[in-house]
C-alpha cells in the first residue's frame, strides 16, 4: 500500500499506491458519469397508447453496457450485475409484475440517482469528494465517499477489485440487484 519507485537508468518511475489508484479511479469515474456518459440507465419502452412502460429498450441497454465497459472503470462483476438488473426490470415490466406509468418516477430504486444516491449534486463534486478507504485486502477494496461542500454525513459505499493489475469498480451502493428488482 506504500508508494513505490523503480530505478531506471534514465529516470525514476513512480507507481501510485493502491489508495491513490482507488481515489483516482473514483474521481475519474464520477467525472466521466457527469461529463461524458450518456446518463441513460435502464431505458424503457412505452406501450402503443404511450401511457405505460412495457419493457426494456434492449438496444439502448446493450449500448449502455458497452459504453460502461469501454471506460475500463468497471469490473466484470459490476457489468454483469448492471446487465442482470436491466434485464430483470425489463422482464418485470413485460410480465406486468411492476407497473410504470409515463410521467411517474420509476417503480425501482429509491427516487434518487443510482450513481450517487442523490437528487442534486454540487458542481464538479468529483474534484472535492471525500474518499475513505475502509479496507484493502487480497486485491479487493471497500471504500466510501461523501460530499465535502454540503457537509452531508451520509456515505456512499463502493467495492473495487483488481483485474489484471488494475483497480476497477465491482459494486456501487445504488446498483443493488435486490433493491432494484424487488416487486
Amino acid at each position: 500500500m506504500n508508494n513505490k519507485t523503480l530505478k531506471n537508468t534514465n529516470s525514476l518511475i513512480y507507481i501510485a499506491s493502491d489508495k491513490q489508484q482507488l481515489e483516482t479511479l473514483l474521481r475519474k469515474t464520477y467525472e466521466w458519469i457527469e461529463t461524458k456518459s450518456l446518463k441513460i440507465d435502464f431505458d424503457v419502452v412505452k406501450n402503443k397508447k404511450g401511457d405505460k412502460y412495457i419493457g426494456l429498450n434492449l438496444k439502448a441497454h446493450n449500448k449502455r453496457v458497452e459504453e460502461l465497459k469501454k471506460t475500463n472503470f468497471f469490473a466484470k462483476e459490476f457489468l454483469d450485475n448492471y446487465n442482470k438488473i436491466g434485464l430483470k426490470i425489463g422482464d418485470n415490466l413485460k410480465t406486468k409484475k411492476i407497473e410504470y406509468l409515463v410521467g411517474d418516477l420509476p417503480p425501482y430504486g429509491n427516487d434518487t440517482n443510482m450513481w450517487c444516491d442523490c437528487q442534486d449534486s454540487p458542481e464538479e463534486y468529483w474534484k472535492t469528494m471525500k474518499i475513505s478507504i475502509v479496507k484493502i485486502e487480497n486485491n479487493k477494496a471497500n471504500l466510501n465517499w461523501t460530499w465535502t461542500e454540503w457537509k452531508d454525513k451520509s456515505k456512499y459505499n463502493v467495492k473495487a477489485i483488481k483485474e489484471n493489475g488494475i483497480w476497477k469498480i465491482a459494486c456501487l451502493e445504488g446498483f443493488d440487484y435486490d433493491s432494484l428488482t424487488k416487486i
